[in-house]
Formats: C-alpha cells, sequence, structure tokens
C-alpha cells in the first residue's frame, strides 16, 4: 500500500508538468499572433469578404451571371483566409515598407506555431464554408407582377368602363418588357372589389409585386392614383 502510494505522489509533478507545458506552448503562440498583429488582419479579411458577398449576391443577378461564378467567389474568399493569416504572420507594414517580421522564438516553436497558424486558419475557412456554400446562392429577382382591377371612384358609376381602360393599357405596356412575368387580365378580374391581403394574392398568382390603383372622373378631369406593393412584405 506504501508504495503504491509512493507511485501516485510521484505521478502528480510530471502531470503538472504536461498541463504547464501545454499552457505555455498556447501562450507562446498567441503572444506571437498578437505580436505579429496577425489578429487585426483576421478582422479586417473577414469584414471585407462579408461585404463582397453581399454586393456579389445582389450584383451577380444583375450582370445576369450563372450561379456558380458566385459560389466561385465564395470559395476563392475561404482558400484567402490562412493564406492571409501566414501572410500577417511572415510580414509587416512599416513605414518604410513591407518588411519580414523579426522572429523571437527557436526553430522549433517557429515551426510549431507556423503550423497552429495554418491549422487555425484552415479549421476556420472550413467551418465558414460548411455554413455559406450551401446558402452561397446569388439572390433572386423575381421579376413578375399582377395589376390589379383599377377602383372607380368616380360618381358616375358607367365610368368603370374607363377605369379598366387604364388597366389595359397599363396591362400591354408592362407585357412589352421582355423578362417581366405579367399576370393576363383574366386571372385578376376575380379580386375586383373584394382583393383580399396581398401576400395572399401574391401567393394565388405567384407574382413578387402587386399594382393597384383607382381612378376618378369628373367632367374632363381625371386622377388617377396607383400603388406599387411587394407581395412578400405588403409594404
Amino acid at each position: 500500500m506504501n508504495a503504491a502510494l509512493h507511485l501516485h505522489v510521484e505521478r502528480l509533478p510530471l502531470n503538472y508538468n504536461r498541463g504547464e507545458s501545454k499552457s505555455l506552448v498556447m501562450s507562446g503562440f498567441f503572444e506571437e499572433v498578437q505580436r505579429r498583429k496577425v489578429y487585426r488582419v483576421a478582422v479586417a479579411y473577414i469584414i471585407a469578404a462579408g461585404f463582397i458577398i453581399q454586393i456579389g449576391s445582389a450584383v451577380f443577378p444583375a450582370w445576369e451571371l450563372p450561379n456558380w461564378t458566385f459560389r466561385l467567389v465564395v470559395v476563392l474568399l475561404l482558400i484567402g483566409f490562412p493564406i492571409s493569416l501566414i501572410l500577417a504572420w511572415a510580414y509587416d507594414v512599416t513605414p518604410q515598407g513591407i518588411r519580414a517580421t523579426a522572429t523571437s522564438a527557436p526553430g522549433a516553436h517557429r515551426r510549431r506555431n507556423v503550423i497552429m497558424l495554418v491549422a487555425t486558419g484552415v479549421i476556420i475557412s472550413a467551418a465558414a464554408g460548411f455554413f455559406l456554400l450551401p446558402r452561397a446562392a446569388a439572390r433572386k429577382i423575381d421579376k413578375s407582377i399582377a395589376v390589379l382591377p383599377f377602383e372607380n371612384l368616380s360618381d358616375e358609376k358607367e365610368n368603370a368602363y374607363f377605369a379598366d381602360g387604364i388597366q389595359d393599357d397599363i396591362l400591354t405596356n408592362l407585357s412589352k418588357i421582355s423578362d417581366l412575368k405579367v399576370i393576363s387580365r383574366t386571372s385578376v378580374m376575380s379580386y375586383r372589389g373584394h382583393a383580399p391581403n396581398v401576400r395572399d394574392i401574391g401567393k394565388a398568382l405567384g407574382v413578387s409585386a402587386i399594382l393597384e390603383g383607382s381612378v376618378r372622373r369628373s367632367g374632363n378631369r381625371v386622377r388617377v392614383n396607383v400603388q406599387l406593393i411587394d407581395a412578400t412584405t405588403d409594404e
């Protein structure tokens, strides 16, 4: 029993030294990262990459670029992250220009720190890619519209034909836009006078925008009010 107790006591310092050694290794690594200003480069890169992704998701559809080009941009940004960390580790920007960062750690520690840096960059990029790539689809612009029957606000109810004529003219002009999907007049006539929620109309007709309005005619004067509504937000 005494021998077993003696062995247990002898192992305590050994385990403690190992834990302390690992703590010193990590502490030395983070001190080097801070000294070489790698944190700043990492934060700046993430902000810039996020900005590029946001701009690309909106601009690429306008340029009619295929969706794989946007995914390629995301992949290149992910690959560039660990590369930027390595460059920030190796070089520093000084008033005299770009200079190699002075090394204070021994050779073995220097190699270990570089390996830890690369591993950290790759892990972060892989985690970001796992989250971003399935969602990296350029924002699709739904170009579709439905023109609801215009409401006749005139005192003379027989002027309803005038409101229908304005709706027909708008439909005719919109249909001339080649890349715009316009719902036919027949499909929207059922919403005359008792239009439900705009979101419900958008879902039923499969459009992203609703055009509604009213016509008031008094003598030779005509007043037309038109409102374009986003069918997804009702705004």
